[in-house]
Parts: structure tokens; sequence; C-alpha cells
């Protein structure tokens, strides 16, 4: 991201004042009806120290649950959740000021997930913050689940969450039996509905307990299937760019 001068001297040597200062007259009338070009958004960059303060005053005002994701491939909608209330107002947040609209999905590994929110190209800074983790149970990692990206343990033993980089779950339906490991995995136990979404639908259990789900998508399944078709090169970028834009209603 994402004058005209004219001097009169040089050329009106041999005109009268009087036009002269008519023709400064017309420029002056002319730059007094030019609109002015639309002001660049404007983001005021959070620190770890301001973070949640901030989202927290933040989402009190703005109660915003859904949000639209457009891309060259269509539209996700997703319904952002009420009781991951730092998660979901950091996303309003930056999708109002227009920060996601200079992003892109620019990792896409097909039958596990779509990545976005960055860009090679962003000019609008959202400063240097984590958001502290809303791990909720109730929400897994099945298809079409929205979360946060976040660094490795080994940097963030607390599994704070990015500021801005989210992914949409797109996975595969998933045995009964690997379904059991993960339970004992991450020490959790699937009720009923959990396993026939998991084991018919699909999505990600390895990721549960891990990252935080703040919402889903609830239009444009199809729509994240298209993007995770995607070629891509070796670092899961697409090869061709996938642009989004989002939007709040």
């Amino acid at each position: 991201m994402k004058h005209l001068t004219t001097s009169f001297r040089s050329i009106a040597l041999g005109l009268s004042l009087l036009l002269a200062v008519g023709c400064n007259k017309q420029q002056e009338q002319q730059a007094e009806t030019t609109p002015e070009a639309p002001e660049e958004p404007t983001l005021e960059p959070l620190t770890s120290e301001n973070a949640v303060e901030k989202l927290t005053a933040f989402g009190k005002e703005n109660p915003d649950t859904i949000a639209i994701i457009s891309t060259r491939h269509g539209d996700i909608k997703v319904r952002l959740y009420k009781d991951t209330p730092l998660h979901r107002a950091n996303f309003v947040r930056l999708a109002k000021a227009g920060f996601y609209d200079q992003g892109e999905f620019y990792r896409v590994v097909k039958d596990f997930a779509i990545q976005g929110g960055d860009s090679d190209n962003r000019t609008m800074k959202q400063g240097a913050y984590k958001i502290p983790q809303e791990f909720n149970r109730k929400y897994i990692h099945k298809k079409g689940a929205l979360a946060q990206a976040r660094y490795g343990d080994e940097r963030n033993p607390d599994k704070e969450s990015s500021s801005h980089n989210f992914y949409i779950v797109q996975g595969n339906p998933v045995p009964l039996e690997q379904l059991r490991s993960w339970e004992a995995t991450h020490g959790i136990k699937y009720t009923p509905e959990e396993i026939r979404i998991y084991t018919t639908i699909g999505g990600e259990p390895s990721l549960d307990t891990e990252y935080t789900v703040f919402g889903e998508v609830i239009e444009g399944l199809d729509v994240v299937d298209k993007i995770a078709d995607e070629p891509v090169d070796g670092s899961k970028w697409p090869k061709n760019i996938v642009t989004h834009k989002i939007k709040v209603q």
C-alpha cells in the first residue's frame, strides 16, 4: 500500500496582465472544487502492555459477530464467538481498520488448513503484541473452524495467539481410532456429536487445545476447498496470489 504547477511568467510575457490574472483565478477555482483524495486508513498499533485493555474496550463498543472474507474464489461468511472476546474484538478491529484488506491467504496446505492475514505488500502496521489464549473446550477444529495462528511452544509456552494471522480448517474425516489417540494425547474426551463431526465431516483434532478457535464458517466451505486446491510452491505459498478483503456486518 497499499500537481500540477503552471508558471505563467515564462509563457505569458506577451499577454496582458488582465489575462494572466484571469487564468490564475480560474486555477484557484478549479483547485477549490477538486475533491480531496480519500485518507489512507489508519490503525493505532498495540503493544503487549496495552493489548488486553484496548481490545476489551473495543469489544464492548463493537459487538459484531459476522464477517465476510472476500476472495477471487468467492465469499466466506464466518461467525465469531462471543465467548472468545479478545480474539473476536481483535479480528473485528483489524477488519474495520482495513488491515485485512491488505492481506492474503499466504499458506495453503490441502486437507489441513488455509492461513491468511499477512502479506509481503502490507503497509499498515498493527504493532508487536500477542493475544492471550482463550481455549474453550466446546470449540473444536472441525472443518470450517476459524482459529488464530501462533508461534510454537518453545518460544511461546503460554500459547498466546498471533496479533493478526488466522487460519480456516479444511481437514478430512478422521478415523475413530485416530480420534481416540488424540483424546489420550490432549487429555480430553470427545462428545458423541464431536465424534460424529470429526468422523463424517472432518477436521484436524491434532490442533485441539493447542490453538484458540474463535469462530466458524457458516457459508462458503466450498470456497475454502477451492483455495485449498490452489497450486503452491515449496513454502506452501499459492503460486497465484489469493488476496482477501474482510468486512464485518
